[in-house]
């Protein structure tokens, strides 16, 4: 037996590392491919390339464990059926359930890394990597001036080159408006020729210019319109104009302003969330029905319940009686129903706005709680995904005995786009309310088990599922059945 644990294992081991490498790899190529426009043009250096690419790596491993395992598992017993060793194997009398306990325990050691990994380095690596995209998404693109478009990257300047020369320096026909006092284009730079480039290692953009006139129009300093300016112009032969470059460079953002965001906690800080908003939730609803009754003369009336303690009150409810007949008597008298009426009205709008705005902050914090539960849910059932994950492929692969990237990458996709469909569907619903938490994440691992079970008792029972001439006898039958029941039609209609 130990034979054949070595061979299951080793058969395992292979695929698994292979596709796990080729599945992270593909994940990444998404990531690429959605915010690609955001590194072009940026000059962010390879070391930040690195760190994102690394960050990102760690970030798909949970998605990508429980699509790897059904992968390797699909092709390790497939291969293993394909080649008539898992034939062999039962032909001596051993169980499937007996061949599959190696590859069993090593699928439960990936479910606990994954655990693991979920909890301590994915909340890491989404913190890393996610600070790192917005610095990247929020830094300029680099100089790029281009001909007969104005430029207006450089804060306060706009700048139009009607010709650049393939040197990348020299210039043809420059223009630059200076709109740093906000008061439009009152100070525009014209010249014939002039050169671009940058000094002390690229903080400063320099654009010597030739041959130009720089005309300004200055406001009159008594606070009048532009009627009362003084027309100032001055020509040049050659001139220098420095701009500075410091906002184009990427600079990093305080990681702790990202902390708040559930992805980048693991269970325990997620729990200490999950408390600290539904206490929250308590005190609030404490407080509004305190609040309720400064809208109530008579309905909700405060008394002491505590001599001993004068700060102590409760909210009693008041009966109907006699008593109100005495209150509303007034009213019947002169115009003073009006003047009520309004003060009624007055305070039924205050009360219900008063309601709809604790409301919303009741739902909003409700949902904090949902989103918070819902990503420490994630951490288990990505890890019992990759078990789950697992039944399937090892049962598919000794059914189907077809090894290779043929057949099981085909089941492999359509497998993990259901969980991911039902993964989607199940947060929606949990995330909103209407279904409990519980019950909404894990959803998707307790279907495909299901699928799991059903399909490893096909394979302990020899089940021919996926072979054509099974399902032509179904077939056959069924027509054989319908031309029965029309030839006995057939003969009631001529008798």
């Amino acid at each position: 037996m130990k034979k054949i644990d070595l061979l299951v294992i080793r058969s395992f081991i292979g695929p698994f590392i292979l596709t796990t490498c080729v599945v992270v790899f593909i994940f990444l190529m998404r990531f690429i491919m959605l915010y690609f426009a955001d590194f072009v043009g940026k000059d962010l250096g390879l070391d930040v390339f690195g760190k994102l690419f690394l960050y990102f790596s760690f970030i798909t491993v949970p998605i990508s464990l429980p699509l790897s395992v059904l992968l390797a598992s699909l092709m390790c017993f497939g291969n293993l059926g394909e080649y008539s060793e898992l034939t062999a194997i039962k032909s001596a009398g051993i169980p499937i359930s007996r061949v599959l306990l190696p590859a069993v325990i090593f699928a439960f050691g990936v479910s606990l890394f994954s655990l693991w990994f979920n909890n301590t380095i994915n909340p890491w690596a989404n913190l890393k990597g996610y600070s790192l995209l917005y610095d990247v998404k929020t830094t300029k693109v680099t100089l790029n001036v281009k001909e007969g478009i104005f430029y207006r990257e450089i804060p306060g300047y706009k700048i139009k080159v009607l010709k650049k020369f393939s040197d990348g320096i020299t210039l043809k026909g420059v223009t630059i408006y200076n709109h740093n006092t906000n008061d439009g284009n009152v100070n525009v730079t014209l010249a014939d020729s002039g050169k671009m480039y940058t000094m002390y290692d690229n903080n400063y953009l320099v654009f010597e210019l030739f041959n130009g006139t720089n005309y300004v129009d200055y406001k009159s300093n008594t606070g009048g319109s532009y009627n009362e300016t003084q027309f100032v112009k001055n020509a040049f032969k050659q001139n220098k104009i420095v701009f500075s470059l410091e906002s184009f460079g990427m600079k990093r953002t305080d990681e702790s302003q990202f902390k708040y965001h559930e992805y980048m906690k693991n269970i325990s800080q997620l729990n200490i969330q999950i408390d600290s908003i539904r206490r929250d939730l308590v005190i609030s609803q404490k407080n509004q029905a305190e609040n309720i009754g400064q809208f109530y003369n008579f309905h909700l009336k405060k008394y002491p319940i505590d001599t001993s303690k004068k700060d102590s009150v409760k909210l009693k409810k008041i009966l109907a009686g006699k008593w109100i007949d005495a209150k509303i008597e007034p009213l019947d008298k002169d115009m003073k129903n009006m003047e009520f009426l309004e003060v009624a009205i007055s305070q039924a709008k205050n009360l219900r706005d008063q309601f709809s705005t604790n409301n919303d902050v009741f739902l909003s914090k409700r949902r904090d709680v949902f989103k918070a539960e819902v990503e420490k849910w994630h951490k288990f059932t990505m890890a019992f995904a990759c078990f789950v994950m697992f039944l399937i492929g090892s049962s598919l692969g000794s059914i189907i005995k077809k090894g290779g990237f043929g057949m099981p990458v085909l089941l492999s996709i359509t497998f993990f786009i259901l969980m991911y469909i039902l993964m989607q569907l199940g947060d929606k619903y949990a995330k909103e309310g209407i279904w409990p938490v519980i019950i909404g994440v894990w959803m998707p691992d307790f279907v495909l088990l299901l699928f799991g079970l059903y399909f490893l008792y096909k394979a302990t029972n020899d089940a021919r599922l996926f072979e054509s001439d099974i399902y032509d006898v179904y077939l056959e039958k069924i027509k054989t059945y319908w031309q029965q029941r029309k030839a006995v039609k057939n003969k009631k209609l001529i008798g």
